[in-house]
Formats: structure tokens, sequence, C-alpha cells
């Protein structure tokens, strides 16, 4: 994935939409969300997961579709769809595209409007509360029947699209949590780089070694990053969730904290200021690139974005400890409206889109990585971009070693990210002990879930 993290997503953001909304659907749709807020998602309910589409496989077919992005993926993706209509001259395509800001507030009006998108970009924020009302497509019995490959996917990677049972969006591409170091920094003091598989406190040590050296925090602190936390969850034999609840305790959360109180005690990390910054900065001002920390922590296919902010080269490896906690993450999914009239021609499009070599190799990793293993082979030979290369290579390695996948995040998980980042600079700054701050944090959670 690639960019910065946004409020919604953790996708690339754009400017605007190419095809605007006309003005009385969009006014009608606002006008629905107002009364019937309650109801939303209401007229999803319609409908079921058997068949769909036209009796006649040749009959004209007009399929919407709503994505978010800036203009180069929405030229990539105009291109793709394109070359589907090209392939199947019936079957054209309304789009509408805009940027991540406002998106998900778009598509609810769409869908409480009960004018949805035949097939919309949705990101694991909001894929199980859109499964569960009862929204998005089963997708079960197209990739059972073969109607939707997955079989070169990684596992892990299509089981992170299931809700309750059902397949209820595909990974439109893949992605994992990377640890991304400045290797010239590193190279140019004698120290040596870290490795996948170094346990948390060797990491730290090494981090205190980094900065003793060269006067560079070793490694930006990671306490308010979900990412690392619910990494690090997993290898307590925990989770971010477990059914409806939260997957983990105050107890945890206190030594999650004090782990990393104890690392900026040992001046490994930088100082709550500039670790509010790394909290706080997109993806092109990380301190890994503006040379306040050795380490920053982010998403491993966004190397590309990185390197482009220094000169220095930058490695990447998985985040500490056993990386089988690390699973094949998807970038973002692509879900059907349930009610569609068109409903195999859509999920046609996103098996067309995943493993049509030519769509693929169009899309390259605007995405994430190519959720088709063998066809990601393919776009890494094709790519010029040696950081993509990198984040191809890392990914492939990674995908051997990586275990069973989590449940797709619940109602609410924007908030909780946003309640860990509160709770770990109270700790930080010293606002808060790192129990009052666990403490905190898990009464804002259960509210935030509730």
């Amino acid at each position: 994935m690639h960019p910065a993290t946004p409020p919604t997503t953790d996708a690339p953001v754009g400017r605007a939409h190419r095809t605007p909304l006309p003005r009385r659907r969009l006014l009608r749709g606002l006008l629905a969300v107002t009364v019937a807020a309650p109801l939303m998602f209401g007229a999803a309910a319609c409908g079921d997961d058997d068949g769909g589409g036209a009796a006649d496989p040749n009959a004209p077919v007009k399929l919407s579709i709503f994505w978010w992005g800036g203009d180069a993926r929405a030229k990539l993706t105009e291109d793709a769809l394109a070359l589907y209509t090209k392939k199947h001259p019936n079957v054209t395509f309304e789009k509408t595209w805009q940027a991540n800001q406002g998106y998900f507030d778009k598509l609810a009006t769409l869908t409480a409007g009960g004018n949805p998108p035949d097939l919309f970009q949705i990101d694991d924020n909001y894929l199980a509360e859109y499964a569960a009302r009862n929204t998005t497509l089963d997708l079960t019995s197209y990739q059972k029947s073969g109607k939707l490959d997955t079989s070169k996917f990684p596992e892990s990677l299509w089981q992170y699209g299931v809700v309750d049972g059902k397949l209820a969006g595909l990974a439109a591409g893949e992605n994992t949590q990377g640890l991304v170091y400045n290797k010239t920094l590193l190279t140019k003091h004698n120290l040596p780089e870290p490795t996948t598989g170094m346990s948390w406190e060797e990491h730290i040590a090494w981090a205190e070694q980094v900065t003793a050296k060269t006067k560079v925090p070793g490694t930006q602190d990671p306490s308010a990053d979900y990412k690392a936390f619910w990494v690090w969850l997993r290898q307590q034999g925990k989770d971010l969730y477990k059914g409806k609840e939260l997957g983990f305790t105050a107890e945890d959360v206190t030594k999650w904290f004090d782990l990393w109180k104890g690392a900026r005690d040992r001046k490994a990390t930088p100082t709550a200021d500039v670790i509010h910054e790394g909290n706080s900065s997109d993806i092109t001002k990380q301190l890994v690139v503006t040379g306040k920390s050795a380490t920053s922590w982010v998403w491993a296919n966004q190397m590309p974005d990185l390197k482009k902010n220094t000169k220095d080269e930058l490695g990447v490896i998985a985040y500490p400890g056993d990386p089988s906690a690390q699973w094949a993450r998807a970038s973002m999914y692509w879900s059907v409206f349930k009610g569609s009239k068109n409903k195999d021609v859509a999920v046609d499009v996103i098996n067309f889109l995943n493993n049509d070599q030519e769509a693929v190799k169009l899309l390259g990793t605007d995405r994430g990585l190519p959720s088709n293993q063998d066809l990601r082979r393919v776009v890494s030979d094709d790519t010029t971009d040696p950081a993509m290369k990198q984040s191809i290579a890392v990914e492939a390695e990674l995908t051997q070693k990586f275990g069973k996948s989590p449940q797709v995040p619940i109602k609410g998980h924007s908030k909780v990210r946003s309640e860990l980042i509160k709770a770990a600079e109270n700790a930080q700054y010293g606002r808060a002990t790192t129990a009052e701050a666990a403490t905190q944090f898990i009464e804002a959670c259960k509210s935030a879930i509730a």
C-alpha cells in the first residue's frame, strides 16, 4: 500500500473524482442519510447470493464501479476496465472515483439512498461493518466454483476477507508490515543491519547501539502504531479482536507501553516530540527518511514512496519476533453489492482484475502487490524500480513464513487506532503512567466498539 495512512485507510489519496455524481442523486442520498440513518444499508438486504447475471450472456450490461485514489490510480483502473470491455464488448462501466477523504461517507450515502454501486472498493476498517449489515455479496460460491479464482493467492490473503464465514471481499492487492531501516547510516558506522527474527528486546538493544554510535535514534517508538501492537499481541498468543470484543486486556497494553518506555529511557528512540512527529506524518516524512530515526514502522510496499524522499539506501525486514505473527494482509478489497442485478458480471470483473495477466500488468502495484503470486513475479520482472523489486522480494520471502490471518477488524476499528495513538502519547509525554494510559485506552476501545 504505498502511502501515508489517511483517516480511513492505508491507501494513497487523490484530489478529486473524475466522474462526478449527478447533483440530484447526491442530494437524494444525503437526504436519505439524514432521515433514515438507523436504516442505513437496509436497501442492501434485498437480493440473494445466487446468480444475478443476465440470462443472455451477450446482453448489454452497464456496471457501476466506485473506488478511491488519485489521478494515477484512476488512469490505471480505467485502462484495466477498458481492457475488460475490449474482451467483453457487451459490458461497459459507469466509473466514479474520488480522493480517500470522504469516500466512505459517500459510499454510505449511496447505499442508504438505495443507489449503491455494483462493485466498490473497501478496506478492513469497514468490511466487517458492511458485511454485518448484509450489504456485501458472499463470494464463497463463486470461489468454490472457480469463477473467482484464488488458487494462486496466499491462503491467509483471501481468508482476510472472510467475515462470519462469508467471503465479503477479495483482496485487490497484498501488503504486510515492514520495518524499514537506513542501510547507508549503518554502513557508514560499521553497524550490523537488523534481521527478521530478532526479538523485540534484541531490536531495542540494537537500536540503543545505533543511537550511541550515530547520534541518530535507532528506532521510531511504535507504541502508538496499531500494526506493531497487533503483531506483538499475536506473538503473545492473543489478537487485536476476538469475535465482537477486544482480544487483549489492560495488562497487555501496560506491558506493551512498558516495553517502549524502557526503550525511551535507554535512548533507543527519539524524544516524545519527535515520536509525535512520526506518528502524525505521512509516508513522505517518516523519520527514517527525515534523518530523525534509523528505523520506521510502515507497510512493506511503501518502500518506493520512502525511497523517493531520501538519497540513502534503505532496507526492509519483518517486524521483530516470530514472523508467523504477520500475515498476507489485504491492502484493500473489491466487494459486490448484494442486491446488484449484475452480480455475476461484477464478480467476473474482480476475477479479471486479479487474474488476467494483461490487467494485472496494467495495474502494477498501485493497490499493493498483486494477489496472484504467479502474476506478482511477472510484475516484478517488468518493474524497473529497485525499491519495488526489493518490496516484492521481501514479501515473497515472508509469504513462506506468514501465519494464519486474523479476523477482519470489527466496527469501531478506526476509533481504536486513534485511541491507541492518544493513549501511547499520554505515556510518552508522561501525562499518565503506562498503567493509567492502558486503562484509559481500554475504556475508550470498549466505547468505540459498543
